[in-house]
């Protein structure tokens, strides 16, 4: 009897999804903390975030898990289903220890732009190993739906398009919104006709102030604080006149809330130009907003600018929703909104509030390199550090007869004894870790990817930084600062409800291959998110 009942439960909730959804829009927003859905929520109107959040399902304990959580791995494991270990973009650029030189997450010598003279399109997901959500939608009907990622960022755009589809991206030199070779000899006729309408000198005449009468942001500490960093040169208050900055003036929309704007209304355009949900097989729509990235670097998590930021992006999620429901129709769409990763506060902050925190200044390269001399003689030794990473000059090592394993592991104690460094492990302790351990060794592992990480790896204490800024704040730790994110989703199939219960980011993308009913990504190893099954 018991048997009955799950096989009809399960057919119940499989009938939801029976009919799939004509667009999926995924919306990420970059450098948003799960706690903003409910520390502003307040201030927010009905139609944007709350409409995600009470008529939708949300998830209040959503984690990224493994490290960096930066931009690049974020968007990459949200739309694979995977981590860095698997998919490869370990970091938004990256030492390459075979060839010797930096290499940018989608940057593509082989590619030109499109739509501009600057270099803003040597791009592609080329240095992508998986496929992602969105190339499986395509493979499943011979490439019939329409696959669009639009971004301020490049990367923003690129990865969650996947191999397949189409990305637009923000062109920093000329306002304009531009794309690479990789995908067209040039921009479609809608792109180059909302270019044309100057959307980004239209903004930058403007003047960002605060929605609201600046006394009544309570959430946010003072106006003008030391944990701000100037903008433009001037001191970090409202209000800011956009129109007085003349040099590189392009560069300067995405740390505004205009940002925003100007990417919601690319993607109304998009959803109008495409037709986007009105063919026989569903659409996909995946759309970054980076500018709380910018802003969120600059002013710190406590800062007015960032709460009027999500006042006014809640105001650009309600005009998305809006079109949704005008031209694919409600019931028709399904929407999930996530982020790449979160953020610490402001380290100085909180040192002056008596929390453990600190600025890790240490060049690591050098004293590593100091070391070893010291230890074995002249080098050099190391190649690189970055992204917390140790690249050994193996070649050096192989040549002297030594073992590499050894001086790796020297290595990693001689970092352990410098203040601030609170976890380190060597190549050959990732390589035989369990994917699925526990704490920080297991974030790193997850984003230890063989043939293309480091020779030693570490870890930071926890509210520390690897900074000489005071001012501003960053992002790419294991712990829940950076880790904890919204994940909400909307839309055809999706009942009310909430769960407090832990899932990992990589959990999206298998979710999307059984409603859509297409393969999984071929490097996922999330789980489909069982409670919007029930």
């Amino acid at each position: 009897m018991r048997t009955l009942f799950l096989a009809f439960t399960l057919l119940i909730a499989l009938s939801a999804y029976a009919q799939k959804p004509k667009l999926v829009v995924g919306i990420i927003v970059d450098q948003m903390r799960q706690e903003y859905l409910l520390r502003f929520e307040d201030r927010y109107g009905d139609g944007g975030f709350k409409r995600l959040m009470y008529q939708g399902f949300m998830y209040r304990n959503a984690h990224f898990n493994y490290v960096p959580t930066y931009t690049a791995p974020g968007h990459t494991s949200v739309y694979t289903g995977s981590t860095p270990a698997v998919h490869g973009i370990i970091s938004n650029a990256w030492y390459d220890h075979v060839n010797k030189k930096q290499v940018y997450c989608a940057g593509d010598e082989q590619e030109n732009t499109v739509g501009s003279t600057s270099n803003k399109g040597k791009m592609s997901p080329r240095n992508m190993l998986v496929t992602t959500i969105t190339d499986e939608l395509r493979f499943s009907n011979q490439m019939r739906s329409k696959v669009i990622g639009l971004s301020i960022k490049d990367r923003g755009a690129i990865f969650p398009a996947g191999h397949t589809g189409n990305a637009y991206w923000y062109d920093s030199e000329t306002g304009d919104f531009v794309t690479s070779t990789y995908y067209h000899d040039e921009l479609p006729k809608w792109v180059n006709k909302f270019n044309k309408k100057r959307h980004a000198d239209k903004y930058l005449g403007q003047t960002w102030n605060a929605l609201y009468d600046i006394n009544t942001y309570r959430q946010s500490g003072p106006d003008n604080t030391p944990y701000e960093v100037k903008m433009a040169g001037k001191d970090p208050v409202f209000p800011y006149d956009l129109s007085t900055v003349k040099e590189k003036k392009y560069a300067y929309l995405p740390s505004t809330p205009f940002g925003n704007d100007i990417l919601t209304d690319l993607a109304l355009a998009a959803l109008e130009n495409e037709q986007l949900g009105q063919g026989d097989h569903t659409d996909f729509l995946a759309v970054s907003y980076s500018s709380p990235d910018y802003i969120g670097h600059q002013f710190g998590p406590n800062s007015i600018e960032v709460e009027d930021t999500y006042l006014r992006l809640d105001q650009n999620i309600k005009s998305l929703l809006d079109e949704l429901d005008k031209t694919v129709g409600q019931g028709n769409y399904l929407v999930f909104l996530t982020a790449d990763h979160a953020v610490v506060d402001v380290p100085q902050f909180l040192l002056d509030n008596k929390v453990q925190s600190g600025y890790f200044t240490v060049n690591v390269q050098k004293e590593v390199e100091n070391f070893l001399v010291q230890k074995y003689g002249e080098g050099p030794w190391v190649e690189n550090a970055s992204n917390q990473q140790v690249f050994l000059n193996r070649k050096l090592v192989k040549d002297k007869e030594m073992s590499l394993a050894q001086v790796r592991g020297e290595v990693a104690t001689f970092l352990m004894d410098i203040e601030g460094v609170a976890e380190c492990y060597t190549a050959e302790a990732m390589q035989h870790m369990d994917y699925n351990a526990a704490g920080v060794k297991g974030m790193l592992v997850r984003g230890y990817n063989q043939s293309r990480s480091g020779d030693v790896l570490y870890a930071l204490a926890p509210g520390w930084l690897p900074s000489r800024n005071k001012a501003g704040t960053s992002h790419g730790s294991a712990y829940t600062y950076d880790t904890h994110v919204p994940m909400l989703w909307y839309g055809q199939g999706i009942e009310r409800g909430s769960s407090v219960k832990y899932h990992p980011i990589t959990d999206i993308a298998p979710t999307l291959s059984m409603i859509l009913g297409v393969k999984l990504p071929n490097g996922a190893t999330g789980q489909p998110l069982e409670e919007l099954f029930d």
